[in-house]
């Protein structure tokens, strides 16, 4: 045999060898591969989701609290996110992703063979190119916690991300798909996740409504939150924002002359920060936080498997009765007046020193309920070290009307500051269904986080007094009743300071009209204080009501809130209805897990009711809160009532109209530091102008369809007369006997 036939015999041989090493590697690593993936399927390399997590993310979700009108007042979060439903989506959204993400996404099954092997070959050219579908960014978005650093295990997660996502092909649509997208990409800026909060952020909008330019921009930011950013790198957002457009050229999706239109326009940035304390009612927000909080663990409400509610991060809807509007405008009358007072205010102690005396005490009080306090007592530093550290100027931030200002002062200097800083207070309800539709706890939430509406009591003044009447009329007593008005000295040596307005004596409708201190004396000494105490509880002041004649006098501690249920009680013929915060709550799913069950009482007879509002139009119609009138120019029917406590440290004012009661209370942090003369530091002119104002807002407002009609009367009409002229008063000074009823009701 030859030495060529046999080389060649020998190269046959080899060949059928290597062949069969060939198929051999091939089949072996095929094998390998599909051992790998079903490891990777069944989480031998980590756990892969479930199909009830595809169904039901555990990504944390925003809650959010809505305004009667659906209108978003601000949200609790971890992640400031917010889920959408895909008709919430602009169509220039889903163009824009489709365009620059995935232009096959309609057409594969989760992973785009041609893409990946495409991404493959210029990888190993050098020329590194992203190779996911959006549905695998979706799968690494959901379930993984970012993005593997390690080559090996980024391989894995590869594979992982691949399974996951030919699953969510399989049990989603790619509308569905598209929005669960939408739904979980992160911003990176600003704690903002999801398009909703995105779209809120950049845009001060929602998804349905961005224009072309703006969803580009959006979906633009997705490849590098940070160096697109339209706030730190314009000039970058601004290329990338161009380059969507150009990419929704070449899907056809717009034509060239619009990209060329949108591409000319700015960059329109309305930036929108979500903050906790930014939007409206942020003072409502936390006081209803607490509020679900109590009421979720009264009733035992839980999520299925019995874990509790976290309103941080399982995306609640909180539908409550505040109205957008209503809030706007209580908020706005708030800051027109109490610019005007706190300037009045500090001209008035330009000169003097308001912690002087008495008061020398209440600075070294605010430093050591301080937090730096506390922090530097924990350091280990003495109180004199302390106190040169607090005189020491350090740069902040501090509260004024026209905005924050950044400035440089001692930490004891920033305390006499904010203590010389007025407080304010609104809140606003329906009498008829209990619901609050206007919340304003205070003056900077930034600043100053104790709620002054339901948290924090002040003594009440007199709008303590109408109980005390309303007892006397519940009791049988006219309105036209006449009683002594002149300084006398009751049971324990009680004597009460006032002034006398016109002659002795006066009928019950001018004492409260002008607010008699020595007639609302002498009423609760004939009515009994135990009637006025139970009466004034039945009404809805939770606060501890003492069992003395000074009570009819206000000299006790309420809250708006209770204050103005209690008024709410005149108006709503006699039943008080709890205040209500909350209307309903639907999980992240729409299903309802709370709804409101508001307390109801009938305090008054419908008679008193009307009687006790009757009284309160006169008071505003000729008696203490006349200026409603006269400066104001309210028209339409209006009750009320002002009060002031010792020394000007609080000022009230209650107004009723038939379907709206409204609560002011104006004052300082602390009692001790006041306005030092009646003329500026009294319920007619410190918180009177407050609600003026509030109500002038909500009257031009149409759309509100505040009452302008009569307090409607009693069903039944009237069993006892209001017009005094026709009333013979009882013109004694001493107790009228049981047998004198007849001259009490007036007839």
């Amino acid at each position: 045999m030859s030495k060529k036939k046999k080389k060649t015999e020998l190269t046959e041989k080899d060949t059928k060898r290597y062949l069969k090493r060939f198929w051999t590697c091939i089949l072996g690593v095929l094998l390998v591969g599909v051992v790998f993936i079903a490891s990777v399927r069944y989480g031998l390399f980590g756990t892969l989701p479930t199909f009830q997590d595809l169904e039901d993310p555990k990504s944390n979700l925003a809650s959010e609290v809505l305004t009667e009108d659906n209108k978003v007042l601000g949200s609790y979060y971890v992640h400031n996110r917010s889920n959408v439903k895909y008709k919430e989506l602009s169509p220039s959204l889903v163009q824009a992703l489709i365009a620059t993400e995935d232009k096959r996404f309609k057409n594969h099954s989760g992973i785009d063979y041609s893409r990946t092997i495409t991404v493959i070959f210029h990888t190993l050219m050098g020329n590194k190119q992203g190779g996911s579908t959006i549905t695998q960014q979706l799968a690494l978005n959901l379930f993984s916690e970012g993005r593997a650093r390690g080559f090996v295990k980024r391989v894995i997660q590869k594979f992982q991300e691949w399974i996951t996502a030919v699953r969510l092909e399989r049990n989603y649509t790619k509308e569905e798909i598209i929005t669960m997208y939408f739904n979980t990409v992160d911003f990176g800026a600003y704690n903002t996740f999801g398009i909703k909060s995105g779209a809120r952020t950049y845009f001060n909008t929602t998804p349905d409504k961005l224009t072309p330019e703006q969803a580009a921009l959006l979906v633009g930011m997705l490849k590098g939150p940070g160096i697109y950013s339209p706030v730190r790198y314009p000039e970058n957002a601004l290329r990338r924002r161009n380059t969507v457009l150009n990419n929704m050229v070449k899907e056809k999706f717009i034509s060239p002359e619009d990209a060329a239109e949108y591409k000319a326009r700015p960059l329109g940035i309305s930036l929108n920060i979500a903050r906790y304390s930014g939007g409206k009612a942020p003072y409502f927000r936390a006081v209803l936080k607490s509020h679900i909080k109590k009421e979720f663990e009264r009733l035992a409400i839980t999520k299925p498997d019995g874990t509790p509610y976290d309103l941080d991060r399982d995306g609640l809807k909180i539908y409550t009765p505040i109205n957008y509007k209503m809030q706007e405008y209580a908020e706005e009358a708030q800051k027109e007046w109490m610019t005007e007072m706190q300037q009045r205010f500090d001209r008035q102690w330009s000169n003097a020193d308001a912690f002087a005396g008495k008061n020398a005490n209440l600075l070294l009080s605010g430093m050591r309920r301080s937090d730096r306090y506390r922090w530097l007592k924990e350091a280990g530093l003495t109180e004199e070290e302390i106190r040169e550290k607090f005189d020491e100027k350090v740069d902040m931030s501090v509260f004024t009307w026209q905005g924050e200002r950044d400035t440089s002062m001692s930490p004891m200097d920033s305390i006499r500051y904010n203590k010389m800083m007025l407080r304010n207070a609104i809140m606003s309800m329906d009498p008829l269904t209990g619901h609050v539709k206007a919340w304003v706890g205070g003056t900077s939430f930034e600043h100053y986080k104790y709620d002054q509406v339901k948290s924090g009591a002040r003594q009440v003044g007199s709008t303590a007094k109408p109980f005390t009447y309303a007892a006397a009329i519940d009791n049988g007593y006219s309105p036209c009743f006449m009683v002594p008005n002149h300084r006398q000295t009751y049971r324990g040596g009680w004597s009460p300071r006032g002034t006398v307005q016109g002659g002795d004596p006066i009928s019950l409708k001018n004492a409260l009209k002008y607010s008699q201190n020595f007639a609302t004396a002498y009423l609760i000494n004939e009515v009994g204080t135990g009637t006025v105490a139970s009466l004034t509880e039945k009404m809805g002041i939770t606060s501890n009501i003492p069992n003395y004649p000074s009570i009819s006098l206000g000299a006790y501690e309420a809250t708006v809130y209770d204050m103005v249920g209690a008024y709410s009680a005149f108006v709503n013929a006699g039943t008080w209805i709890e205040p209500i915060m909350i209307l309903r709550i639907e999980d992240k799913k729409g299903s309802l897990i709370y709804s409101s069950e508001p307390k109801v009482v009938k305090a008054l007879n419908s008679e008193t009711a009307y009687i006790m509002v009757n009284m309160l139009e006169e008071v505003v119609n000729s008696g203490t809160a006349g200026r409603l009138r006269w400066r104001y120019n309210l028209e339409h029917p209006v009750g009320g009532k002002t009060g002031t406590t010792n020394d000007n440290s609080d000022a009230w004012f209650i107004g009723i109209t038939p379907n709206l009661v409204t609560g002011v209370w104006t004052g300082a942090e602390d009692r001790g530091v006041s306005f030092y003369n009646m003329a500026d530091g009294q319920g007619a002119t410190a918180a009177l102008p407050v609600f003026a104002k509030f109500m002038q807002k909500v009257y031009a407002d149409e759309s509100l369809k505040i009452s302008k009609d009569k307090f409607p009367l009693p069903e039944g009409g009237l069993t006892r007369e209001l017009d005094c002229s026709k009333y013979t008063p009882f013109l004694g000074t001493e107790e009228p006997a049981e047998s004198d009823v007849d001259d009490r009701l007036g007839f």
